[in-house]
């Protein structure tokens, strides 16, 4: 006798939808392209059925676990320091590394609560937005990275550098200006070499995603069945393997090569799109 859980098998299109959902989530979550903005243009500009809440978060948490299992020398320096952060002690650098990606996160949550409560964040996916984002942070990103210096480390991180790069990360929340993007631009306006900027910009990326990835949670445990935990199985570990490896090549082209190939696509996408719109 088949299982009664085995009878609803996903359709092609279905598993289409859902492969294409999860690389390009992968594969653009932790480049300084953004990845909500290739997410909410997917529909818009294929026709495709909107990939949904529940793929949304299984894709998040693939993409969670590549960057922490890429930087767990640094995941487990941060967790090991919490005991002593909770008793109110920063004196270790696992302490120091865990406060500060705290703070850091702080603007991100607020910002995105008042965009949540006040709807601006459902009227800003729109293919205009995303295309003067992708324009306009790619050349301030290029800007960043053509003059910032490169003197400064990850070891250096200060208060009011993760303050600074908290604030740039809350303006992620703008569907098209890519989260690591902009991190990694303040990153290289403060001065830390490339791979630092990066590896910054990424560590930030675990609190962030936690946190949204626990409010959208919410709302899908409620609709759980075995059909959408299937999915976003499937989902979770495309989007795991996917953002693997643009976080592997990423990091490794950044010892020899620049931002500006990120800055060329961008611009060449947010000029497209702005075609379409205006056009």
């Amino acid at each position: 006798m088949v299982s009664p859980y085995f009878t609803e098998l996903p359709d092609l299109m279905t598993l289409f939808n859902i492969l294409l959902v999860a690389i390009i989530q992968g594969l653009t979550e932790f480049l300084p392209v953004s990845s909500s903005g290739h997410l909410i243009l997917l529909p818009n500009l294929t026709g495709l059925d909107d990939q949904g809440l529940t793929i949304d978060v299984a894709t998040h948490v693939g993409t969670l676990f590549a960057v922490i299992l890429y930087f767990w020398s640094d995941v487990k320096q941060a967790l090991g320091g919490i005991p002593r952060l909770l008793r109110g002690k920063i004196d270790t650098p696992g302490a120091r590394l865990a406060f500060l990606l705290i703070v850091a996160t702080v603007p991100v949550i607020l910002v995105g609560l008042v965009l949540k409560v006040t709807g601006l964040a459902d009227a800003m996916r729109s293919t205009a937005v995303i295309g003067w984002t992708m324009l306009i942070f790619g050349l301030v990103l290029y800007w960043a990275d053509q003059k910032g210096e490169q003197t400064r480390h990850s070891a250096d991180w200060t208060l009011r550098d993760a303050i600074i790069m908290g604030l740039w990360q809350a303006v992620a929340l703008i569907p098209g200006t890519s989260r690591s993007g902009i991190t990694i631009t303040g990153a290289r306006q403060l001065g830390y070499a490339r791979e630092d900027a990066a590896r910054l910009a990424m560590l930030m990326s675990i609190p962030t995603i936690i946190a949204s990835g626990t409010l959208l949670g919410i709302d899908v445990v409620s609709h759980a069945n075995w059909a959408m935990a299937r999915d976003a199985s499937i989902a979770a570990a495309l989007a795991f393997a996917a953002a693997l490896l643009a976080l592997s090549l990423m990091m490794r082209l950044l010892r020899s090569v620049s931002f500006t190939p990120y800055v060329i696509y961008r611009v060449m996408l947010g000029l497209g799109l702005l075609a379409m719109t205006y056009l």
